[in-house]
């Protein structure tokens, strides 16, 4: 079974055919699994990719051969024989998510339709230096496929606190963690597993997973955990930057005399927001989150946001509501007549960074990689 995303090298027509296949096939793909177990007819595909029905029987009789693809039974038609409805089959490949966070390790299984079907979770010290950190991952991940048929691997991606250059699979200076910058994890990690591995910042494999769940327009998810970042997404791209540096949203400065922060400036809004956490001062905590909101959705004019991590999953009324009369305030002083813009808690909870580091291995073969 052929996994790869397109062709590569050069840039003849051969290359081009080749990336145009994928690209047809993806299209069929990503309408089969949002089809469901209900299935697509070959009609309804040709209708909405504005491919050739010659070219959708091509791609459907590929992908059953390959067994990513199945019959579904049977549907009525208006006129002539029943028609044939297509699914895809879920089970035939599999990914696995790892959310590498500075205390703790979770890891899900799940499979083409992104359900997830094995779950883990285990403490983690990141600053126990990368050969510790990365047997623990391997260990975690043996036994996350143990005892599971999991006939195709796609791969394993891996979410953790940038910043970080998610092309090479290299981390830079780890808020907090020095010791990491230069570190070349992805290579080094897929040599020990012998699976293809993806590394992306913690708040880009959220952004994914909730734009490949179908979340729409342009939104910025907005995490607080041990640290805090965002995800942002432009018109249903995850915006990552020309050097990968887009959404270091915990380390804009707000305050020029505040309190020193992790990554060596002051009056971070990461500083501001985590130490008011640590005293209980939830209220606090949710007027400099909303500040920081406020900023984005000035800058980026976004449509939505949305909040996450571990601090804001185990309170999440008071922090929604924080940050939204924050945007409320903004959009009163701005005289906007269409209001302030939606808060909501984030789908997924205390997984969704896990499966989104999944979608980095599953969103290709759906022709929804973005970044």
């Amino acid at each position: 079974m052929n996994w790869t995303n397109g062709a590569s090298g050069g840039t003849g027509g051969g290359a081009n055919l080749l990336a145009l296949r994928h690209h047809n096939t993806a299209l069929v793909l990503d309408l089969l699994r949002t089809a469901g177990p209900e299935g697509i007819s070959r009609l309804e595909l040709a209708e909405r990719t504005g491919l050739t029905p010659q070219a959708v029987s091509k791609i459907t009789a590929r992908l059953r051969q390959e067994g990513l693809a199945a019959e579904a039974g049977r549907r009525a038609s208006t006129g002539g024989k029943p028609r044939t409805v297509l699914r895809l089959v879920p089970e035939a490949g599999y990914a696995i998510g790892v959310h590498l966070d500075r205390d703790e390790l979770r890891t899900v299984l799940v499979d083409l339709r992104g359900t997830v079907t094995a779950e883990r979770r285990t403490p983690l010290d990141l600053g126990a230096g990368a050969e510790a950190v990365l047997a623990v991952v391997a260990e975690e991940t043996g036994r996350l496929t143990a005892g599971t048929a999991v006939p195709s691997l796609l791969g394993v991606g891996v979410a953790l606190p940038g910043p970080l250059d998610h092309r090479r699979g290299v981390l830079h200076r780890v808020t907090g963690f020095p010791e990491w910058d230069g570190f070349p994890l992805r290579d080094a990690l897929a040599r020990r597993l012998g699976v293809p591995v993806v590394v992306d910042k913690d708040t880009n494999a959220a952004a994914l997973g909730l734009a490949a769940g179908g979340e729409g327009g342009s939104f910025a998810y907005l995490h607080l955990g041990t640290g805090l970042g965002a995800g942002l997404v432009i018109d249903g791209t995850v915006h990552r930057g020309a050097r990968t540096g887009a959404g270091e949203f915990g380390h804009q400065v707000v305050q020029l005399d505040g309190p020193p922060c992790g990554c060596g400036d002051r009056g971070c809004i990461e500083a501001l927001c985590l130490a008011a956490v640590a005293r209980g001062d939830t209220q606090e905590a949710a007027r400099v989150l909303g500040t920081g909101a406020a900023n984005l959705v000035g800058l980026l004019d976004i449509d939505l946001v949305l909040l996450g991590g571990r601090t804001i999953d185990a309170a999440p009324a008071p922090f929604i509501d924080g940050v939204a009369a924050v945007l409320t305030a903004q959009a009163h002083r701005e005289g906007r007549a269409d209001g302030t813009l939606p808060v909501r808690l984030a789908p997924g909870g205390p997984r969704g960074v896990a499966e989104g580091a999944a979608q980095l291995l599953l969103a290709p073969l759906f022709g929804r990689a973005e970044g």
